[in-house]
């Protein structure tokens, strides 16, 4: 929690199911939620909120999760994000660590694999 706030995920992704089944993970967990469905849409949610971290899908339309990564850290500085993809490969795992990317997980992921790294990630960031 941020001064006695929950912390906010954003869950981007053009699959609502994959959206949908993300934030019925977090939410339980005591994570506030956002959900994108494209670069952009993730974009004017950062512009708009406060989000103390990414979960995106590195294959969206137009923009990339990387992309979008990279467009989000321009505006806000760092965030913690982790990148989701279904073809995880050495030369994406690279792209994503220069992105400065927390991690790559891939898809499906478990529900207490990404409930972990979330974890790990935001204590990474916000511990003080």
């Amino acid at each position: 929690m941020v001064s006695g706030q929950p912390y906010s995920i954003l869950i981007t992704d053009d699959d609502p199911a994959a959206r949908e089944t993300l934030r019925d993970v977090f939410e339980p967990e005591g994570y506030r939620t956002f959900l994108a469905e494209s670069g952009e849409e993730a974009i004017d949610i950062v512009k708009d909120h406060q989000v103390h971290l990414a979960l995106m899908d590195m294959h969206l339309p137009r923009l990339s999760g990387l992309e979008t990564i990279a467009i989000v850290r321009q505006m806000k500085g760092i965030i913690p994000a982790i990148l989701l993809s279904a073809d995880r490969d050495d030369n994406l795992l690279r792209r994503a660590l220069s992105e400065n990317a927390f991690c790559v997980l891939a898809k499906p992921v478990s529900k207490s694999v990404v409930i972990y790294v979330v974890s790990k990630a935001i204590q990474k960031y916000y511990s003080n």
